[in-house]
């Protein structure tokens, strides 16, 4: 649907000494712009609210874009009320116009809008902007793309994810290591900076506690009664909301899935870092910030930093976990038929080996036990690896159990001639990257 009329009021960025004042004052100056006629000081957002309406042209249709709307109202407990009455009262009169909400902290716009009785029957429509695919980041970098090997494709795409501005930094015309060199272990580096800077704005004075359960995940997921142990704590329940903040966030998933013999959920969800960027960051640039703040730190090559290649192999996996819908159609599955996927974890016991499974996806009558490997060369090694584990999970014998390797790198041909995994994905399918 096209506009007539547009206006976009995007509120101020958090800082020190910022109040509500300023917030509602910024407001009533940018519908003072969009209305050309001077708008008087407003005490209050009602009156705020109240001078947008008259400002809404008579004709038309009308789109108002409330953008980052928790840091309008965040320092106001009572904006949502305040909203709430001015669409009841106001803007609900204009049957051309369309009131759009946006913002990059999504926990509060679960906590006050969407959770929020207040606003029931009121929304037409609920979206969440995830990262894009990664053949659409490639996109991005024009006509060089083409002429960037897979790996290199691959590495920075690792690195960034696919959140776009992150994606339009790289620079095609340079190698992967020059990038990833001056993107992030450069004083000026965009993604040196961007982690504390992203991370205050989106959790303000809750920067801390929600900083604290993210490094703590560095280590591998966990569940919230490891957290909580971690820390010191006696009780899980404490870490529910700061865990969901952080996936409402998109930092963090919550891997659940289904017990593969009983076919119940299980009783713990695990929780990783999600976000590609932040893993990074956490896991390469965070120890050494003082250093590279400070000049001190120079290296000719990635492949210098320990275990490098380690690291990118977990970035891969992580990748390829967050896009997984992507596989279901390579395993002939249609969405619909998948009850569960999700990494999976077996502890061992006195009775039984542990085993721990990259991706677990579940139907109704079959295990897909997907192995995700990158390395440059994968050789025979990696079907006895996946061999063990299939024979150490406890699941459903009415099921049948099918394997899948997801890989980057090259295939020594003794495996696919052993005909062991009954899928083979190179990620230039899975992501539909050319090399």
């Amino acid at each position: 649907m096209t506009a007539d009329h547009f206006l976009a009021i995007e509120g101020l960025a958090p800082r020190k000494g910022l109040d509500d004042d300023a917030q509602r004052r910024h407001f009533c100056e940018k519908v003072a712009e969009f209305s050309g006629h001077e708008v008087g000081k407003s005490t209050t957002w009602s009156l705020a609210f109240a001078a947008l309406e008259e400002a809404l042209p008579e004709r038309g249709r009308i789109v108002v874009l409330l953008d980052e709307i928790s840091w309008l109202g965040g320092y106001n407990a009572d904006f949502p009320g305040y909203l709430k009455e001015a669409w009841d009262r106001k803007f609900k009169k204009h049957p051309n116009l369309i009131l759009v909400l946006c913002g990059s902290v999504s926990s509060w716009i679960a906590e006050n809008i969407l959770d929020n009785t207040g606003f029931v029957g009121r929304r037409s429509m609920d979206l969440e902007l995830k990262e894009l695919p990664p053949c659409d980041c490639v996109k991005m970098w024009g006509p060089s793309a083409d002429r960037l090997s897979v790996r290199e494709k691959i590495d920075l795409l690792s690195l960034t994810g696919g959140v776009p501005k992150y994606v339009e930094e790289v620079r095609p015309e340079l190698t992967a290591d020059e990038n990833i060199r001056k993107l992030c272990f450069l004083p000026r580096g965009f993604l040196f900076k961007e982690f504390d800077d992203m991370f205050a704005s989106v959790f303000g004075q809750r920067v801390k506690s929600r900083g604290s359960i993210l490094r703590l995940l560095m280590s591998g997921p966990k569940t919230a009664a490891e957290l909580a142990e971690s820390e010191g704590g006696e009780s899980s329940g404490n870490y529910t909301k700061v865990l969901r903040d952080l996936q409402l966030a998109g930092f963090v998933s919550g891997d659940g899935g289904l017990n593969p013999q009983t076919g119940k959920p299980v009783r713990e969800v695990r929780y990783r870092i999600r976000d590609n960027y932040v893993r990074f960051y956490l896991h390469y640039v965070e120890p050494r910030k003082a250093a590279i703040e400070n000049g001190l730190f120079d290296f000719t090559s990635l492949e210098q930093l320990e275990g490098w290649h380690v690291r990118l192999g977990l970035q891969f996996e992580n990748l390829v976990l967050n896009h997984v819908q992507k596989l279901f159609p390579m395993l002939g599955l249609g969405r619909s038929l998948v009850l569960s996927a999700a990494p999976h974890v077996q502890k061992g016991t006195k009775r039984r080996k542990g085993c721990q499974i990259d991706l677990l996806i579940q139907t109704e009558r079959t295990l897909f036990v997907v192995e995700i490997k990158r390395c440059k060369e994968i050789d025979h090694s990696i079907i006895s690896e996946v061999e063990d584990k299939v024979k150490s999970l406890k699941y459903d014998h009415r099921q049948s159990v099918r394997t899948a390797l997801v890989y980057d790198g090259d295939l020594v041909a003794s495996v696919p001639a052993s005909r062991y995994f009954d899928f083979l994905i190179s990620v230039e399918e899975l992501f539909g990257l050319k090399g």
